[in-house]
């Protein structure tokens, strides 16, 4: 079940606000210009379909965010727990840092944790299947696919160049909850 959890900075152990209903999730986001929804397939995906394939069974709600907010590219990443990379990979999202532009992942399969830390609190967002995050650039965050890994991401955004990580080099992740495997 997806969730947002709500920490002041100052509580990294104890968020005060705890949700778990789509819509009161994707209302306290929309607040801090954070976009949450949930997109269902139009087919059957079968394991192991091509990035193609995963693309085309979601393409119309794709084209339809392309054209509302302008994305140039679509590609999709899948990391499952046999990954050769996967402790460097989750170590490099860890770490708080920015994107430049506006990047929206949608979970065709599995999970992972976006945190994100914006004036005096932090919002831990678990995103499973189905859900889609979209963040705008600028905000600063981390993303946690845990030790064991296992997701299917469609990503939009708008070249390569801006999805470069920009390290904030503030520590503040260290001090909040990671994805539980």
């Amino acid at each position: 079940m997806s969730y947002l959890a709500v920490y002041p900075v100052s509580t990294p152990d104890t968020p005060n606000k705890v949700l778990t209903h789509l819509d009161d999730i994707a209302s306290t986001l929309a607040e801090l210009g954070v976009g949450f929804q949930r997109w269902q397939a139009a087919a059957r995906l079968e394991a192991g379909a091509s990035e193609a394939e995963i693309i085309a069974t979601y393409q119309q709600p794709i084209d339809q965010l392309m054209t509302e907010r302008g994305y140039t590219h679509v590609d999709v990443v899948s990391i499952s727990n046999d990954h050769p990379q996967k402790a460097e990979l989750r170590a490099e999202r860890l770490d708080e840092h920015r994107l430049a532009q506006d990047h929206v992942r949608f979970f065709v399969a599995g999970r992972g944790l976006f945190t994100l830390h914006i004036e005096d609190y932090v919002y831990a967002v678990f995103c499973e299947k189905n859900d889609l995050i979209a963040i705008p650039g600028g905000i600063a965050h981390w993303f946690d696919m845990g030790e064991n890994p296992h997701f299917v991401v469609i990503r939009l955004f708008n070249g390569e160049e801006g999805l470069a990580i920009n390290l904030t080099g503030d520590t503040i992740a260290t001090g909040f909850a990671r994805l539980e495997d």
